[in-house]
């Protein structure tokens, strides 16, 4: 007699079908699928094979009910375009992947209103946790977040109040600012524009650098709220000639910026670094392949992805973290345009 199906009136592969198709019981296909970790190297193999051959798919909703877990974890970036998000990304994905974990990734479009949008429709899917980018998220949010005991780990800076991993991005920048100053530039403009909460901080570093220098070194800024790019920083480049016309050396927010502003020098003639010193923010792997190369502070960002999503899970795993906030430092990368 043939062997009664097991799937629903709706023709659904269920998972009593890969049971029996991997001669164990449903709940260890369960447990392989969830947790792959839980069991041997030999059975998941088996039960993620019976799985594929037979078209199944977990059920979202029942997983999450059986478990008390989603195994999803929601992930807010200001940006899908920007190369360094998409390295922090890599760094979440890596970790989290092969431990059974899913994200679901919004682009905030550097919005904290979008922030607010994407975090409310997210927690109806019922994350286990979010990493969240900085702290400028809105009121409400934040009550949202505190009143239901939302795990939450921030990147890309940090706070004594929060779980964090990142670095100081004024420290960044006021290593900058000495750095250009101890070199003898003595007129420092910054330029940046997407301006958020980090590149203000950026600006303040280099400014109390160049306070600290004393008489004789002066700080100018020109800032706008367009999207950062190269053809911004080139576009800029005519603002801060007329800023400071004695202009000697410019820190950009971001790398971007700082090539757009060396490729427009170099089509007024601007001798970089004989005339104008350039620097950046970030080190994209296009700053060392740039002629002259550009000087860059060289942040962690796949680590910073990477231990973000380890500390959030040390937390849903009710583990102590060693530490609630992770200071993983900066490098400046001295190069040509300085």
């Amino acid at each position: 007699m043939a062997q009664k199906s097991s799937k629903r009136s709706s023709g659904r592969v269920t998972i009593e079908d890969v049971a029996a198709a991997a001669k164990v019981s449903a709940m260890t296909v369960s447990r392989a699928l969830k947790n792959p970790e839980s069991v041997s190297e030999e059975l998941r193999a088996r039960v993620t094979a019976a799985a594929a051959k037979s078209g199944y798919v977990m059920h979202h909703a029942a997983r999450t009910l059986a478990s008390s877990q989603s195994k999803l974890i929601g992930v807010l970036v200001p940006s899908f375009s920007n190369e360094v998000f998409v390295d922090v990304l890599a760094g979440i994905r890596d970790f989290l992947l092969p431990r059974g974990y899913q994200m679901m990734i919004g682009d905030t479009l550097y919005s904290p209103e979008i922030e607010e949008k994407l975090f409310l429709n997210y927690l109806e899917h019922r994350p286990d946790g979010f990493l969240m980018t900085g702290f400028d998220s809105t009121q409400r949010l934040k009550a949202i977040s505190d009143a239901n005991g939302i795990p939450m780990v921030h990147m890309m800076d940090l706070s004594p109040k929060h779980l964090s991993v990142g670095f100081s991005q004024q420290e960044a920048g006021y290593a900058m600012g000495k750095y250009l100053v101890d070199r003898g530039y003595r007129n420092i403009v910054y330029i940046a524009g997407q301006i958020d909460p980090r590149v203000l901080k950026r600006r303040d570093g280099l400014e109390r650098a160049v306070k600290e220098a004393g008489k004789g070194c002066k700080f100018s800024e020109v800032m706008v709220p367009d999207p950062s790019s190269v053809g911004l920083g080139a576009r800029m480049l005519s603002q801060i000639l007329e800023v400071d016309p004695k202009c000697d050396a410019i820190f950009a927010c971001n790398d971007d910026l700082a090539a757009g502003a060396l490729f427009e020098c170099q089509r007024r003639g601007i001798a970089v670094p004989g005339k104008l010193a350039i620097a950046g923010f970030n080190d994209l792997a296009f700053c060392a392949w740039t002629a002259p190369n550009i000087t860059s502070i060289t942040t962690p960002r796949y680590q910073i992805g990477f231990e973000a999503a380890q500390l959030l899970l040390q937390v849903l795993n009710k583990e102590n973290p060693r530490k609630n906030r992770i200071d993983l430092g900066f490098r400046l990368t001295e190069r040509q345009s300085t």
